[in-house]
C-alpha cells in the first residue's frame, strides 16, 4: 500500500510539474510573438573575463543593431539578410548568416518549441525569473542559446550564449524600452558614415 501511495504522489507531481513546464513555455512563446520592438542598454560580461557595453535595438523580425560604447570598437547590424559585424579599429567587415546565431530565437517573427526546429533543453523557474535553454536541432552546429525573463512584469532582461571559443557571452538588459516605433535607419549600415561618426566622436 505505501509504495503505491508512493507512486501515486510521484505520478502526481510528474503531471503537475509537466502542465506548468507547459504553461511557462506557452507564455515565453507568447511573450516573444507578440514582441514589435526592443530599446535597452546591455552590459556584456565573458567568461574570460572581458566587460564590454552599449545599446541594442531589435525590431522583429530579423532587425538588430548593438552599438558598443568606446573603447570597444565594435558594431552589429542585422538587415534581416545579414548581419554585419564591423571591427572599426581594425576597419574589417564581417558578415554573418542568421542561421548561424543563436539569437535568432528572438528575432524571428513567430516561435514555436516544437521540438524540431526549436528542441528546449532546460527550463527553470523561481520566484523571480524564468530561464529558458534552446537549441536549434536543423543547426547542429550553433550552440544553444539561454534567455532569461524577469517574472513580474514579464519581460526579457538576459541572455548567455556560447562563442566559437567556447567563450560563455551573458548579456544583460537594462532601461528597456519595447513595442516603441524605431527607424530603419538604425539597420542600415553604410561604412562611410561609421567612419566619420567614429572621427567626430574622437575629436
Amino acid at each position: 500500500m505505501k509504495k503505491l501511495v508512493i507512486f501515486l504522489l510521484g505520478t502526481f507531481f510528474f503531471c503537475t510539474s509537466a502542465q506548468a513546464d507547459k504553461a511557462d513555455l506557452s507564455k515565453i512563446e507568447n511573450y516573444l510573438n507578440n514582441l514589435r520592438s526592443l530599446k535597452a542598454g546591455f552590459i556584456q560580461m565573458a567568461s574570460n573575463g572581458g566587460t564590454a557595453e552599449g545599446k541594442v535595438y531589435i525590431s522583429k523580425p530579423s532587425k538588430i543593431r548593438m552599438e558598443y560604447t568606446a573603447p570597444e570598437p565594435l558594431l552589429i547590424v542585422g538587415n534581416g539578410d545579414y548581419i554585419i559585424y564591423h571591427d572599426k579599429e581594425l576597419d574589417q567587415i564581417t558578415n554573418i548568416d542568421y542561421k548561424d546565431i543563436p539569437a535568432t530565437v528572438i528575432l524571428t517573427r513567430q516561435i514555436k518549441f516544437d521540438g524540431t526546429n526549436l528542441k528546449v533543453t532546460d527550463l527553470y523557474k523561481d520566484s523571480g525569473q524564468t530561464a529558458i535553454t534552446v537549441e536549434t536541432p536543423k543547426t547542429p552546429g550553433v550552440k544553444p542559446i539561454t534567455l532569461i525573463f524577469d517574472n513580474e512584469p514579464f519581460r526579457l532582461k538576459q541572455w548567455k550564449v556560447i562563442d566559437p571559443q567556447n567563450i560563455e557571452i551573458t548579456v544583460s538588459l537594462f532601461d528597456v524600452e519595447q513595442d516603441t516605433e524605431l527607424s530603419n535607419d538604425l539597420f542600415k549600415f553604410e561604412k562611410k558614415a561609421e567612419r566619420s561618426k567614429s572621427k567626430t566622436q574622437r575629436k
